[in-house]
């Protein structure tokens, strides 16, 4: 019997030491990772900097409460506000990140109502859970937390019909990540912009998944030329310690006065002292630079496959979160279960996506070589099962 709660569906295989992009499972095999741990390890696995930064601040302290100063939190923060007027919070998870940001919309704006989009996911934590627009994260926890309307995605006149001046926030994803890789259209995030100022309520823009890199530019709504009331980010920005972290405009600091929120591991020394050094390494313009390079050969050798296969519907994605939109859920997951036999991990996005979320630091020969898997296991699968092959 196992002593934990079966909330996981886990695979067999268990993943015991790794180097820059492969991982080494208990048998000894070895994997090419297009996971990154969820988008978490941007800069790979057992990084030597990273692991020295973390000894060091180890053997000083560990943890100290909030309730002294904390000059790293300072540090970071500076870090992540990025040259514009922001403050920010630390916590210990994306969930716990927007927890914050849909306390600190209320409290900043005295109304309730905070309007998400269907297939979003903000976290399953009550109020995260609440935000995200998916019944199925849902199912079996009613009643949610009250006043979240969801409306759908990349569509202003649904929003326009359910805006108001009872609106505290309107909360999204630039790409909705777990809901099949759906990246935002610049026009409407531009639009969605305007009315939140139209009718004096907050954008909250949910950079968990898509921060710290993750798309070719720090964050990814410097892509859509606006700027966020509040963003919230986690996974990349401790490369796999966990740290979370809520940024709001300095304005909105005298809301979240003492009392008002907090955590008691949030923002502790050791998560601090990896996530500037993360920070400071991913937002350097060769860096980034680099991101936008390998995007490119990964883009482009992915829609040449798609020219080749019909099992291919469709590709998108920025940077290095990519999804190839499958034929079927049913080849979903015989192409994930290929893929690892063949030596490479990926992720599912949605019902019938295939996500790609390399760390950034892979290598031109990583990304060909896992082009040259993905394609294998493509071909072996359409001869199997009757899909078309282009050119045929």
């Amino acid at each position: 019997m196992s002593y934990l709660f079966p909330n996981y569906q886990r695979k067999e295989l268990e993943l015991i030491k790794g180097s820059k992009c492969t991982l080494t499972d208990q048998t000894g095999k070895s994997y090419l990772d297009f996971t990154s741990g969820i988008g978490v390890m941007n800069l790979g696995y057992n990084d030597p900097e990273l692991n020295q930064v973390l000894l060091e601040q180890a053997n000083l302290l560990w943890h100290t409460p909030n309730l002294y100063e904390n000059h790293l939190q300072e540090q970071v923060a500076e870090k992540l506000a990025n040259g514009k007027e922001y403050v920010s919070y630390f916590c210990n998870s994306g969930a716990e990140a927007n927890e914050a940001a849909i306390k600190l919309a209320r409290k900043a704006t005295g109304k309730s109502k905070i309007i998400t989009f269907t297939n979003s996911f903000h976290g399953r934590t009550y109020g995260a859970m609440s935000a995200t627009g998916q019944e199925i994260i849902h199912a079996g926890f009613e009643p949610l937390v009250p006043d979240f309307i969801y409306v759908p995605f990349n569509d202003i006149e649904l929003l326009k019909a359910e805006i108001d001046q009872q609106t505290a926030a309107v909360m999204l994803e630039l790409i909705q990540g777990e809901g099949g890789v759906l990246p935002a259209e610049e026009s409407w995030i531009q639009a969605v912009q305007s009315l939140c100022k139209e009718y004096g309520a907050l954008l909250i823009i949910d950079e968990i998944q898509t921060g710290i890199g993750r798309t070719g530019t720090f964050y990814a709504y410097e892509q859509y030329q606006i700027e966020p009331d509040i963003f919230t980010l986690a996974k990349g920005l401790g490369n796999g310690i966990p740290v979370g972290a809520m940024v709001g405009k300095t304005s909105l600091a005298e809301f979240f006065g003492p009392g008002s929120h907090g955590s008691t591991f949030g923002g502790n020394k050791l998560a601090m002292s990896v996530a500037y050094k993360v920070v400071e390494r991913i937002n350097q313009p060769k860096f980034l630079q680099d991101v936008q390079k390998k995007s490119q050969q990964l883009f482009t050798g992915l829609n040449q496959l798609a020219e080749k296969t019909s099992m291919i519907k469709a590709i998108r994605g920025k940077g290095l979160i990519i999804g190839i939109e499958l034929a079927n859920q049913d080849i979903l997951k015989i192409v994930l279960d290929q893929l690892e036999i063949e030596g490479l991990l990926t992720l599912k996005a949605g019902q019938n996506v295939l996500r790609l979320l390399p760390p950034l630091t892979i290598t031109e020969n990583e990304i060909d070589q896992g082009l040259m898997i993905i394609e294998k296991v493509l071909h072996n699968l359409a001869k199997q099962t009757g899909f078309s092959e282009k050119g045929d």
